[in-house]
C-alpha cells in the first residue's frame, strides 16, 4: 500500500493525470469521428461548403440549357396555371427538337391524363349535342399527342420518389439495365417507399425514366445527390444520371461497389466514371447561379429562343417559380431551383470537376491528430505561453492549408475539423483543467444553499444564520423521491450532444422543482435526472402531507405539458420524440434533519427509514404502474383531498413491519367519479380475496376490474397480481402469512 501511494505521488509529479485525461480524450476523439454522428459531419461538410463559396466552379462550356416554367410562362393566357394541357407540351418538344436538342428532360412529372384531353371533355362539357360528344370522342387525346412528340425525341421522363406516393408497377415498361462490379450495392442505397410514374403512355414513348427527387441533408443544404436510388422496390437512376446514359446511347448503367458501399458508376460508351460516396451520392461542385442558361418556356413555344441555346445542348425542363415549391438551398446560393441542381450535377460530370474524398483520407485524419495531440500532451506543459500559441497557430495554419491545396488542385476534400478539433480540445484540457476545477469547487460551496431552498427559507435562513451550524433534529417529515423512466434511453439519443442533454435536463427539472418549491418544500439534492425534497423542516408546514401530494400531482401535469410542447418541436424538428414519464414516491415519518457535512462544506439533509422507505415507493412506481405511490401515513392524512387507492402489503428489506402503500390516481375530482370508485371497490375486494388465499375470487375481481377500466390504467397491477397468483398456486405461501409481499426490486 506505501509503495502504491509512492508510486501515485510520483506519477502524478512526473506525468500528471491531467495527461492521462488528454489521452483519454484523444481516444474519445477517435472514437467520435470512427462513429461520425450527423453533428460531426455536419461540422467536416460546412468547412467544405466555405470551400466552394471561396472557389466555386468557373464554367468552361455550358452545355445545358433550363426550359424554365417561370412566371412570365404562367402568366401567358395561351398557357396559364400548371399543369398545361399536353397539347402544348408536345409543341415544345417538338419545336426543342426541331431546334437540334441532344435530350430532353423533365424535372416535372406527369402522373395523371391531361384533364383537357377531348373524350374527358365530351364527358363533362355541358351543353353539347351528342354529334359533337361523339365526334370529341374520335379525336386523339392530348396524352397521345404529347407522347407522339416524345417518340420523335430523346425524352427522359421524370419520376418521383417519397413515402406519400405510389403507382402501380407495369412490368411491360421498360427500366434501365444495371450491371455490378464488386459487391452488391443493394444495401447502401437511398430507399423510398413511393414511387410517382408519369401515365403509361408516356413511359412507353420515353427514351428514359430517371428521379428528380433531390433530399436534402440534415440541415436542409443540398451538397450531394444521390445518382442511384431505390423507390417502391424498382432500382432508378437520378434524371441527370438517365440524360447522360440516353445521350451515350448506353443500354446499361455498371455498378462498382465493394464492402464499404459504393464506389463510382461508369457509363462505357462515354467513357464516363462518376465518382460517389458509399451511398451513391454525387458530390456537386457547384458554381453560382447562372441565369444566361435559362429561356422562358413561352418563348420556347413562340420560337423566339436563339438557336445556339437549344443546338446540341441537354435541355432540362422544370421551374424556377416560386409558387411550384422547387426551390432549394446549395453550398452557394441560397434558393436555386432543383432544375439548376441538375443542370450543376450535369456540368460537373462532363466537365470531370466533381468533388471527391481519398479512399484513405480518414486514415490522414486519424495520424495528424494522433501525432499533434500526442506533441500536444508531451510538450505543451513545459512550453511558455507564446511559444504555445505560435506553434498551436502554426499547426492550424498547415492543416488548414493542407486542406485547401488539394481541394484547389485536385478537387479532393481533406478534413481537417477533426485534427484540429481534437488537438484544441487536449490543449484546453490541460491548461484549464486546474482552474476550472477550483471554479467549480468554489461556486458549489458559495451557491449550495442558494440552488435547493425557495426564496422564503432562503430569507429565514438569511434572519437566522444560527440554522446553518451543523446538528440536527427529529421532526415529523414527508419525505419525496422523483426519477425519470427509462432516462436511459433519453440520454441514449444525447450521447454526443451534452449540450442538448443538459438543456434537455434542465426543461423538465426546472417545472418540477417549481412545482415543489411552490409548496413550501425544500429540494434536498438533484442526483442525475431524480430529485429529493421534503416537507416540514426547516420551515414548519403544519399541512406538509398535503403540501407533497399536491406537489406531485403537480409535477405530473407540469411533465405532461413539457411533453405536449417537446413532440410539438419533434414534429416540427423532423427529428424522434421519446416522451418523459415520472415516478413519485412519498413517504411520512419521524426523519432526523439538520446541516450535516465537515466544516467546510455541509448540506441540509435529512436521514431515517421513512427517507429510506420513500425511495423504495418510488422503484415501486414502474412494477405497480402507477406515477405516484405513497405511504400509509401520507395516504390516510390526504384521503379526503385525492383519490387513494390501496395497491398492496409489502414488507422492505431493513423493516420488521410490513407497509400498507397507496396510490394518488388524481385529485378530488377524480375521487368522486363512478368511474374510480368502482375501480377501488373491485380493487379492495381483490385485495380481500388475495389476502383470504381465495385465488379464484381475486382473478375473478380482476377481469371484472378489466372491463371496468377501460383506458387500462390498472393493468401493471392485474398483471401483477395475476403473476403471484399463479406462483402461489404453484408453491403455496406459509400458513401465517398475512398477505404482505417480500419486495425483490429496489
Amino acid at each position: 500500500m506505501k509503495r502504491l501511494r509512492i508510486w501515485r505521488r510520483w506519477f502524478a509529479r512526473k506525468f500528471g493525470f491531467a495527461r492521462v485525461a488528454c489521452l483519454v480524450l484523444l481516444i474519445g476523439f477517435a472514437a467520435l469521428r470512427l462513429l461520425d454522428p450527423a453533428p460531426v459531419e455536419e461540422l467536416r461538410v460546412r468547412t467544405f461548403d466555405a470551400f466552394q463559396r471561396i472557389d466555386p466552379r468557373i464554367k468552361k462550356a455550358r452545355p445545358v440549357t433550363i426550359v424554365d416554367i417561370d412566371e412570365k410562362s404562367l402568366a401567358d393566357p395561351r398557357l396559364g396555371q400548371w399543369p398545361w394541357p399536353r397539347t402544348r407540351m408536345a409543341d415544345i418538344v417538338n419545336n426543342l427538337t426541331r431546334m437540334g436538342a441532344l435530350v430532353i428532360a423533365f424535372d416535372v412529372v406527369f402522373a395523371e391524363p391531361d384533364r383537357l384531353n377531348p373524350d374527358i371533355a365530351a364527358d363533362n362539357f355541358r351543353g353539347l349535342d351528342e354529334t359533337t360528344r361523339e365526334k370529341l370522342r374520335t379525336l386523339p387525346s392530348n396524352d397521345r399527342i404529347f407522347a407522339d412528340a416524345i417518340r420523335k425525341s430523346k425524352v427522359v421522363l421524370g419520376e418521383s420518389g417519397g413515402p406519400d406516393v405510389h403507382s402501380d408497377l407495369d412490368k411491360e415498361l421498360p427500366v434501365t439495365g444495371f450491371a455490378m462490379l464488386g459487391e452488391d450495392p443493394e444495401p447502401f442505397l437511398f430507399k423510398f417507399d413511393g414511387l410517382l410514374r408519369n401515365v403509361k403512355v408516356l413511359e412507353e414513348a420515353a427514351a428514359g425514366r430517371g428521379l428528380f427527387t433531390i433530399k436534402p441533408e440534415r440541415d436542409g443544404i443540398v451538397r450531394r445527390v444521390p445518382m442511384l436510388m431505390d423507390a417502391q422496390g424498382v432500382r432508378m437512376p437520378a434524371l441527370s444520371f438517365e440524360v447522360l446514359r440516353v445521350l451515350g446511347g448506353s443500354g446499361t448503367i455498371m455498378i462498382k461497389a465493394d464492402k464499404a458501399g459504393i464506389d463510382s458508376l461508369v457509363l462505357q460508351s462515354l467513357r464516363l466514371r462518376l465518382p460517389t460516396d458509399n451511398v451513391a451520392r454525387f458530390w456537386v461542385h457547384y458554381a453560382r447561379n447562372d441565369s444566361s442558361i435559362y429561356v422562358s418556356a413561352v418563348d420556347v413555344l413562340d420560337g423566339r429562343v436563339a438557336p445556339e441555346m437549344i443546338a446540341r445542348k441537354l435541355v432540362l425542363i422544370g421551374t424556377s417559380a416560386t409558387g411550384m415549391n422547387d426551390i432549394k438551398t446549395t453550398p452557394v446560393s441560397r434558393a436555386m431551383p432543383g432544375v439548376e441542381i441538375h443542370a450543376q450535377v450535369l456540368e460537373s460530370a462532363i466537365a470531370g470537376t466533381a468533388l471527391s474524398q481519398p479512399a484513405n483520407g480518414q486514415v490522414y485524419e486519424f495520424l495528424a491528430a494522433l501525432v499533434a495531440g500526442l506533441l500536444v500532451i508531451a510538450f505543451a506543459p513545459n512550453l511558455g505561453p507564446g511559444m504555445l500559441v505560435g506553434v498551436g497557430a502554426l499547426f492550424a495554419t498547415a492543416l488548414v492549408g493542407t486542406s485547401w491545396y488539394f481541394y484547389m488542385h485536385d478537387r479532393m476534400l481533406i478534413d481537417f475539423t477533426y485534427p484540429l478539433m481534437s488537438t484544441t480540445a487536449i490543449y484546453l484540457t490541460l491548461i484549464f483543467s486546474s482552474f476550472v476545477r477550483e471554479q467549480r469547487q468554489r461556486k458549489q460551496i458559495r451557491g449550495a444553499f442558494a440552488q435547493y431552498m425557495s426564496p422564503a427559507l432562503v430569507e429565514q435562513l438569511a434572519q437566522s444564520p444560527e440554522k446553518l451550524v451543523l446538528g440536527g433534529e427529529e421532526r415529523e417529515m414527508t419525505i419525496l423521491f422523483s426519477d425519470v423512466r427509462g432516462f436511459t434511453s433519453i440520454s441514449e439519443i444525447y450521447k454526443h450532444d451534452p449540450q442538448g442533454l443538459t438543456t434537455l435536463m434542465n426543461r423538465f427539472l426546472t417545472p418540477l422543482t417549481n412545482a415543489i418549491l411552490a409548496r413550501k418544500g425544500y429540494i434536498d439534492k438533484y442526483m442525475g435526472d431524480a430529485i429529493m425534497a421534503f416537507w416540514n423542516a426547516p420551515l414548519d408546514d403544519k399541512q406538509h402531507e398535503l403540501n407533497a401530494c399536491d406537489a406531485a400531482v403537480d409535477m405530473l401535469e407540469r411533465i405532461d405539458e413539457l411533453n405536449k410542447t417537446r413532440e410539438q418541436e419533434a414534429d416540427e424538428g423532423g427529428h424522434a420524440f421519446i416522451p418523459i414519464n415520472v415516478g413519485v414516491g412519498l413517504n411520512t415519518g419521524v426523519c432526523t434533519v439538520g446541516n450535516m457535512g465537515s466544516d467546510v462544506k455541509f448540506n441540509y439533509s435529512v436521514l431515517g427509514d421513512s427517507v429510506n422507505l420513500a425511495s423504495r415507493l418510488e422503484g415501486q412506481t414502474k412494477e405497480y404502474g402507477f406515477p405516484i405511490i405513497v405511504g400509509s401515513k401520507t395516504a390516510l392524512a390526504v384521503k379526503d383531498h385525492f383519490a387513494i387507492l390501496e395497491l398492496d402489503f409489502i414488507m422492505v428489506k431493513g423493516k420488521k413491519e410490513p407497509e400498507v402503500i397507496y396510490a394518488i390516481a388524481g385529485r378530488e375530482d377524480v375521487a368522486q367519479s363512478e368511474r374510480f370508485q368502482r375501480l377501488r371497490n373491485l380493487t379492495i375486494e381483490m385485495l380481500a380475496c388475495y389476502r383470504n388465499r381465495d385465488w379464484d375470487g381475486a382473478l375473478a375481481a380482476i377481469e371484472r376490474g378489466r372491463k371496468t377500466d377501460h383506458a387500462h390504467s390498472l393493468e401493471y397491477l392485474y398483471h401483477l397480481y395475476e403473476a403471484r397468483i399463479l406462483e402461489y398456486r404453484a408453491n403455496p405461501p406459509p400458513e401465517d402469512w398475512s398477505g404482505a409481499y417480500q419486495l425483490l426490486t429496489k
